[in-house]
C-alpha cells in the first residue's frame, strides 16, 4: 500500500474520479482489438482475445464483463479508467528476480475472464468497469505518474490484464519508449496472436498456474489448463522473463503427485531457472470455509520442486520463512534475503552471486 506521502502525491496526480453518468460512461469505451463482425442481421460479433471466443449479440457483455457489443462493434470497457492505482514494491506482484525492492506503479481495470472461487480481488475482478469507481488515467498519464513516483516499472495486475488489453498495450508502448519496464501478473488465459503482440512490449510476466489438471480448472475457475500452458511456452519462446505462482489450496491442488508432475513440466518446457512461487491460501470469496494451507504442505511442495531440479523455489504468504530467500544454485548461499515484501540483504553483483560468481537469472537493471 502507499505511504501517506505517496498517497497524497497520487491523489494530486489523479485529482478526480469518473462520475457514473451516461456521458462519462461513453468515455470508458474503446473499440476492441481481436474480434470480427458476423455478417447477419443480428449485429453479432465474436471476440478472439481469449480462448472463450464469446459470441455476443447487440448489447451483450463478454464473459469477462469488460467487453461489450454496441451496434455490431466490440468495445473494451474501462480504457483509461482503472479502478485500482497503487505504488507497490515489485516483490508484491510477486517478482523476486526483477529489480529487487524497486517501486512498481500498479494498475487494474475491472473484470476477469476466469471465475476463480478463491479470488482475492473478487470485488473488482468479478464485476464490470461500469460497476466500479474509476480514476481518469489515460496511458500517457500512467507513464507520467510512474516517472513522477520514480517507479522502475508499470505493473498490470490485481484483476486480469487481458480484460484491459488495449489499455495495457497502449500504455506499454509509451513506457517502453521511455525506459520503464512493463510487467504483468496474469492467469495466462489469452490467445496466441494477442499474446505475441503483447510479448514485444512486456518485459516480465508472472503467470498464475492455478493447478495442473483440467478438473481443477473446470471446477474452481470455469476454464481449462491447456491455454495457460500454451501461454507459458509462447512467453518462453519470445524471451519474456517468466515467474510462476501456484496458490496451494488444501484438498484441491495439493496432491504431491500432481505438484511433482507440474514441476517436471516446468523444467522440461521452460527451464530450471524459472522461479516458482508456492503461495499460502487463506479463506477468501466463495471458499471462505476452508482452513489456510499448512506451512508444512508448502514446504513439502518446495522440496519436491527442488528435487525435480528447479533452481529458484519460493514460499509466499509466509513472512520470515527461509523459503522467501533466493539461494545460489552453485554455492547454496543466500544471495537475496527477504521478509515479506522487504529485502533484507542483497548479495548480487552484476547479476551474479558475490560469493562464487554463479549467474542468477533475472532482470537486475532497468
Amino acid at each position: 500500500m502507499l505511504s501517506r506521502r505517496n498517497f497524497l502525491k497520487l491523489a494530486l496526480f489523479t485529482p478526480f474520479l469518473l462520475a457514473k453518468t451516461r456521458d462519462t460512461e461513453k468515455s470508458l469505451y474503446k473499440e476492441a482489438l481481436y474480434y470480427f463482425r458476423i455478417q447477419n442481421k443480428k449485429n453479432q460479433v465474436e471476440c478472439q482475445l481469449c480462448p472463450r471466443g464469446c459470441l455476443l449479440g447487440d448489447g451483450d457483455l463478454g464473459f469477462c464483463r469488460a467487453r461489450k457489443n454496441i451496434n455490431g462493434r466490440l468495445y473494451a470497457l474501462g480504457y483509461g479508467a482503472p479502478c485500482a492505482v497503487h505504488v507497490d514494491p515489485i516483490e508484491k506482484k510477486p517478482f523476486f528476480h526483477v529489480i529487487p525492492q524497486s517501486a512498481s506503479l500498479s494498475i487494474a481495470s475491472a473484470g476477469c475472464n476466469l471465475r476463480c472461487k478463491f479470488c482475492q480481488n473478487w470485488q473488482i475482478s468479478q464485476v464490470s468497469p461500469m460497476e466500479t469507481v474509476n480514476y481518469e488515467l489515460p496511458p500517457r498519464k500512467v507513464v507520467d505518474m510512474a516517472k513522477k513516483m520514480k517507479c522502475k516499472s508499470i505493473a498490470y495486475t490485481y484483476t486480469e490484464p487481458t480484460n484491459f488489453y488495449e489499455y495495457m498495450l497502449d500504455t506499454a508502448r509509451i513506457a517502453k519508449k521511455e525506459g520503464i519496464l512493463n510487467v504483468s501478473h496474469t492467469n495466462g488465459y489469452i490467445n496466441r496472436k494477442p499474446l505475441e503482440e503483447l510479448s514485444s512490449l512486456i518485459d516480465a510476466v508472472n503467470v498464475d498456474l492455478k493447478g495442473f489438471d483440467d478438473a481443477f480448472y473446470a471446477k474452481l475457475c470455469e476454464a481449462n489448463l491447456k491455454p495457460v500452458l500454451d501461454t507459458l511456452k509462447i512467453l518462453k519462446t519470445k524471451g519474456v522473463w517468466i515467474e510462476i505462482t501456484n496458490l496451494v489450496i488444501p484438498g484441491y491442488n495439493d496432491r504431491e503427485e500432481t505438484i511433482r508432475e507440474m514441476c517436471i513440466w516446468i523444467k522440461e518446457n521452460l527451464g530450471e531457472d524459472v522461479p516458482l512461487h508456492f503461495t499460502r491460501f487463506f479463506p477468501m470469496y466463495l471458499m471462505n470455509s476452508l482452513s489456510p494451507t499448512p506451512v508444512s504442505t508448502l514446504e513439502k511442495a518446495r522440496e519436491i520442486a527442488i528435487s525435480v531440479g528447479l533452481s529458484y523455489v519460493y514460499l509466499g504468504n509466509v513472512p520470515g520463512h527461509l523459503g522467501e530467500n533466493t539461494y545460489c544454485k552453485r554455492c547454496k548461499r543466500a544471495v537475496l534475503k527477504r521478509s515479506g515484501f522487504n529485502l533484507l540483504e542483497n548479495n548480487l553483483k552484476d547479476g551474479r552471486c558475490k560469493f562464487c560468481g554463479q549467474e542468477i537469472k533475472g532482470i537486475w537493471k532497468a
